[in-house]
């Protein structure tokens, strides 16, 4: 069972890395640019990975902070939520990836720094 913690944590991990990677995918795209699908796909990535650790916790002798995976998820929704809106629309506005990128780096943060 710590195999499949480990991977869960590994593609979670995975998924952090793709919505960092989109955000110097948006940058260089440059202004006026539709935004990425990859926003979609990283955000549903971490949701799935985080969802299914938080939901073997019990198998795996893990005790996580209810506080603060319902933070995290708040924000991922945030991320997916801006993101399902602009992704379909013809240019994502100037203040949407340095407001992605924003809640990208919070949930890091507070991945991290949050015991």
């Amino acid at each position: 069972m710590e195999f499949v913690r480990l991977l869960l944590v590994f593609l979670h991990l995975l998924g952090m890395g793709m919505l960092i990677a989109m955000v110097f995918v948006q940058l260089g795209a440059g202004a006026g640019a539709p935004l990425n699908k990859g926003w979609l796909h990283g955000a549903a990535f971490q949701l799935l990975t985080g969802v299914a650790l938080v939901g073997l916790a019990p198998l795996t002798d893990q005790d996580y902070s209810h506080a603060k995976i319902g933070v995290k998820l708040a924000v991922l929704v945030v991320v997916a939520g801006l993101a399902a809106v602009f992704v379909s629309k013809p240019a994502a506005p100037k203040w949407l990836t340095p407001t992605l990128a924003g809640l990208v780096v919070l949930n890091v943060g507070l991945a991290v720094f949050w015991t």
